[in-house]
């Protein structure tokens, strides 16, 4: 397993069937669409990827298997908060064959290395609040709630979490 920056278009066209793998579980549980949650990973496109890293969001890959057959198994990004000394940690993916392993703990780990080579504070993070088992996971991890809200233009609720870097 190595994780490594997505900086060049192959990576990141190899990454985007991770990420719409990785959340379309939870789509089809909560019953979303492209019409009801459009921005939901499940529908992420190569071209939303690249406008992101554009507007300067890190974005890294787990890399699963040896040599040449190397490939993307996970994914995560990290965003600038809006607050100063804030990272927001966007679109932890796991591919659904590959859980379980620890994947998504080390791509939190790298985050949070990073984040502390940054100078940042904080890393906060939106889940789908009525994803209890998600939910458990980051507070196990030591992700506290900040608070809940509800968008009129989501079909669920908007968890926030954050915990201190370092």
């Amino acid at each position: 397993m190595t994780i490594v920056e997505v900086l060049d278009e192959p990576l990141l066209l190899a990454c985007v069937p991770v990420i719409r793998a990785a959340f379309q579980t939870v789509a089809d549980e909560m019953k979303l669409t492209p019409e009801n949650a459009p921005t939901n990973p499940a529908f992420m496109t190569a071209e939303r990827l690249r406008k992101e890293r554009a507007r300067g969001v890190r974005m890294f890959a787990l890399l699963s298997g040896d040599g040449p057959d190397a490939g993307p198994a996970g994914f995560v990004a990290l965003e600038p908060g809006r607050q100063p000394g804030v990272l927001y940690l966007e679109r932890l993916a796991v591919q659904p064959g590959h859980r379980h392993h620890g994947y998504g703990r080390a791509l939190v780990d790298h985050c949070f290395a990073e984040a502390h080579r940054a100078g940042a504070e904080r890393i906060s993070i939106g889940l789908i609040d009525e994803q209890a088992v998600l939910k458990r996971w980051y507070l196990d991890y030591g992700f506290t709630v900040t608070g809940t809200r509800s968008f009129p233009h989501l079909p669920f609720t908007v968890c926030f979490m954050e915990k201190a870097v370092g």
